[in-house]
């Protein structure tokens, strides 16, 4: 039995982190309703007609009839868990980044009123281990915060965490990788080269790099870094965790449009 499953989803977001945590501070309020369907652990219909994808995370999927489309592991507990944060539940949305995205799903931090508590469905979610942190360029709001609290979900074991599904990979095990193409995975490993060439950087992780793992920095996420502090050529012989979407160009690599999907572990 899932750890999470012990505990109501409710009580663990009472130890999620607040609205005015780091990162939240700039958050834009958005519209009121009242959620009336789950449809999977980081989607929910309200009464006012949107449809909002809970920004900043990403829960199990379900594959709710897509062909060829399979659940992923914990999907349906995920699902339970939101419904039981929110369902039938008045919410608040709140804007930290682009306010919907290509499909015209809203694209907000959500922020639940339960009895005489406001409760950051994010945080709650990902505190439990029933979601996992997934940004975008244009939208980076609260990541640092949600970052931490899926920290202490995979140090506790919680949820997602103690399923090899959702294993961080070793980035000098790169035939780990092989078949995860179009996949969203954390991979794990020491660079050995950091470079730039034709505008973009490269984190080489092997000697080949035909082979071996990279993480590519494009040229329009370069501007985000020099903002964040962080000089992705000062991380040759760092030992980071990379997030995002594998791809099979030249060897597996991750393509990186943000800062916050490096996260330096050590600098030697």
């Amino acid at each position: 039995m899932l750890k999470a499953s012990l505990l109501s989803i409710a009580a663990l977001a009472a130890l999620s982190l607040p609205a005015t945590a780091e990162g939240c501070g700039e958050l834009r309020d958005g519209p009121r309703g009242r959620v009336t369907e789950v449809t999977d652990g980081d989607t929910v219909h309200l009464d006012n007609g949107l449809i909002v994808r809970l920004v900043g995370t990403q829960a199990p999927k379900l594959a709710l009839g897509r062909p060829g489309f399979a659940d992923w592991p914990l999907g349906h507990e995920a699902k339970s868990a939101l419904a039981e944060l929110a369902l039938g539940k008045p919410v608040l949305l709140r804007y930290g980044g682009e306010e919907r995205d290509r499909y015209g799903r809203v694209l907000a931090q959500m922020f639940v009123r339960d009895g005489d508590q406001e409760i950051w469905a994010q945080g709650a979610m990902v505190a439990s281990g029933l979601a996992r942190v997934y940004s975008y360029a244009d939208n980076r709001a609260c990541l640092a915060s949600l970052l931490a609290a899926e920290a202490r979900a995979r140090a506790e074991r919680l949820g997602i965490w103690r399923d090899p599904y959702y294993s961080i990979l070793m980035a000098e095990r790169p035939e780990m990788l092989t078949g995860r193409q179009g996949q969203y995975e954390l991979v794990e490993g020491r660079v050995l080269v950091a470079g730039k060439a034709s505008g973009r950087v490269y984190l080489n992780f092997g000697r080949n790099w035909k082979d071996d793992f990279t993480a590519v920095i494009g040229e329009r996420a370069l501007p985000l870094f020099a903002e964040s502090g962080l000089d992705p050529l000062a991380l040759g012989g760092a030992f980071i965790r990379v997030r995002g979407w594998v791809d099979d160009k030249d060897g597996p690599r991750i393509e990186v449009t943000h800062p916050e999907q490096i996260e330096v572990l050590a600098t030697q």
